[in-house]
């Protein structure tokens, strides 16, 4: 499932990042790697923030959508 259906509060682990090779570069700049851990913190404004490898992102929810869990 895409990353902006998990639950706040809830850890998940990324199985994978769809889109393009930008895209998924994007993304694995801030962390976003299989394998790893994220939990959905708050989801507000069309944004979603999470703990990723201890940090907390701001993601648009576009991205999030990209991240499937």
């Amino acid at each position: 499932m895409p990353l902006t259906l998990a639950a706040a509060g809830e850890t998940n682990v990324i199985k994978g990042i769809d889109g393009t090779a930008e895209t998924r570069r994007f993304l694995e700049n801030l962390g976003f790697k299989e394998g790893s851990s994220v939990k959905v913190i708050n989801s507000m404004c069309g944004s979603l923030i999470v703990d990723i490898v201890g940090s907390m992102v701001a993601v648009s929810h576009d991205m999030a959508s990209r991240v499937i869990v």
